[in-house]
């Protein structure tokens, strides 16, 4: 983009203060391009790119999730990024309130806030809001987390239905996440989550967002997952998941499903067990780790195609999910669009 653009972009981002406060997001599959059109749009139209990624939270793994990289942070501001540590948790609530600051802290400095990112649930959060549901003290999150490995999932569900039994009622035996989550907010609350989440949700009326969600080809999107894991291998990710277990030696029981947190990475799981007996990453192991990325992305893709129907959907260009410059030219157009127009 030329200099008299980027003052274009500018100038509107200031206008458009009195009006609304305006928010840029760009969505998608994991391996669609995200990051890449998020720093390339940030430094056009002078933007901080925000993550909203449930993964690229913790700080320990950052080539396994796939983080922008210490060079690529350093050209163009970014948040939310590799702040926290891997036995934390961050629901969707927790992520819209911090997105929510770094979105106010943005704006605050003439800059353009562009979220990035394919955890549809956190994008949501912010966008349509959620239930008010108070934070969750962390000793007894870790106490619910604690019973819940101590007696399964299926036992603490039963336990859960006695005193929340709608939220006991509409989840599966078998999902952890949500079982441990209605527990912990009867604990800390002493009020169903159920009766939480009927409460008028809280969003921000103030922002106004325009959202990209990036769709490639099926086809040229599942190469991209194969081609990504190679890639994390050759750039360190077993190195760095040694180094993880090094750290937090009980993180990998291989008895047990992955805790909650970082260690749900895609394709941790396998290097660990090499991780610990000191074998070669194997052709299985890669293998499932790209398997369990393509399901991953076909998930992600089918949820914002019936989540979101009436955003700009696009289509990136294999084999390095790119755009051409009159594709991006017609993106730019848009934002700028955006920008000047007044809520």
């Amino acid at each position: 983009m030329s200099d008299s653009t980027k003052d274009m972009a500018s100038a509107g981002i200031s206008e458009v203060r009195q009006g609304h406060k305006p928010v840029l997001v760009i969505a998608g599959p994991t391996a669609s391009g995200k990051s890449a059109l998020a720093a390339r749009l940030a430094q056009a139209f002078d933007g901080i790119v925000i993550n909203a990624d449930s993964m690229q939270v913790y700080r320990d793994l950052p080539i396994l999730t796939a983080q922008p990289s210490t060079a690529e942070q350093a050209e163009v501001p970014h948040r939310l990024y590799g702040f926290l540590a891997l036995n934390d948790v961050c629901s969707a609530e927790r992520w819209a309130t911090l997105a929510r600051t770094e979105v106010d802290a943005a704006h605050a400095s003439g800059k353009l806030p562009i979220l990035c990112g394919g955890t549809g649930l956190y994008l949501r959060a912010l966008m349509q809001g959620f239930s008010p549901i108070p934070d969750v003290p962390a000793d007894v999150r870790q106490a619910a987390r604690n019973l819940l490995e101590e007696i399964g999932s299926a036992a603490l569900r039963e336990r859960l239905a006695i005193g929340d039994p709608a939220s006991a009622a509409r989840l599966h035996a078998n999902d952890r996440q949500r079982i441990v989550r209605a527990w912990e907010v009867l604990q800390a609350t002493g009020k169903p989550l159920s009766e939480w989440q009927k409460l008028p949700p809280a969003f921000s009326v103030d922002l106004k967002f325009l959202t990209f969600v990036l769709l490639p080809e099926r086809d040229a999107l599942y190469r991209a997952c194969d081609q990504r894991f190679l890639m994390m291998l050759e750039r360190g990710a077993m190195a760095e998941v040694r180094r993880v277990l090094e750290l937090h030696p009980d993180l990998y029981q291989p008895e047990r499903a992955p805790p909650e947190g970082g260690a749900k990475a895609l394709g941790f799981w396998g290097l660990a067990r090499h991780a610990r007996d000191g074998s070669e990453v194997s052709a299985e192991t890669i293998a499932v780790a790209q398997q369990q990325t393509r399901n991953y992305a076909k998930r992600q893709g089918t949820w914002f195609r019936n989540q979101i129907p009436n955003e700009n959907f696009i289509t990136p260009e294999p084999p390095d999910m790119q755009f051409s410059e009159s594709n991006y030219a017609g993106i730019s157009q848009k934002i700028r669009g955006f920008l000047l127009t007044e809520g």
